[in-house]
């Protein structure tokens, strides 16, 4: 795999609930971030006092975070209803040579912002709300 643009990485929102995906205009940085709980079953038995972890256990979520200024009044307009309805569409993240991330996400939180002499921003972040799939470009 060589390197890749990070305009690439796009994250696409459900516009309609029916599979009519688009991008999330104006993101200028974005992060996708996978966790892991795990749950420790350590014992006195654990050989040489070493931690167990239990496999195929613990909670596992993802996170998306992005910035960017305002470029689209149609993605701009859905992100701010999602957060104020609580709705957890699909979202789709495209990571360019490796796949794509679907599933339902919230919107846990936007921030906006501006300044005298510059362009208005925002900021957003969306949480997990549900299974994941994973398919390879």
């Amino acid at each position: 795999m060589v390197a890749q643009n990070g305009k690439d990485l796009l994250v696409k929102v459900d516009m309609t609930g029916t599979g009519t995906f688009q991008t999330i205009a104006g993101l200028r940085a974005t992060r996708v971030s996978f966790n892991a709980e795990s749950v420790d079953v350590t014992s006195l038995e654990s050989q040489g006092g070493w931690r167990e972890l239990l496999s195929g256990a613990g909670v596992r979520s993802a996170s998306i975070t992005g910035s960017g200024v305002f470029r689209d009044e149609g993605t701009d307009e859905r992100a701010r209803q999602l957060f104020f309805d609580g709705e957890t569409p699909d979202f789709q993240v495209i990571i360019p040579d490796f796949g794509i991330i679907e599933g339902a996400f919230q919107v846990t939180s936007i921030e906006y912002a501006g300044s005298h002499n510059g362009e208005a921003t925002y900021e957003m972040s969306m949480a997990s709300a549900g299974a994941l799939t994973f398919t390879a470009i």
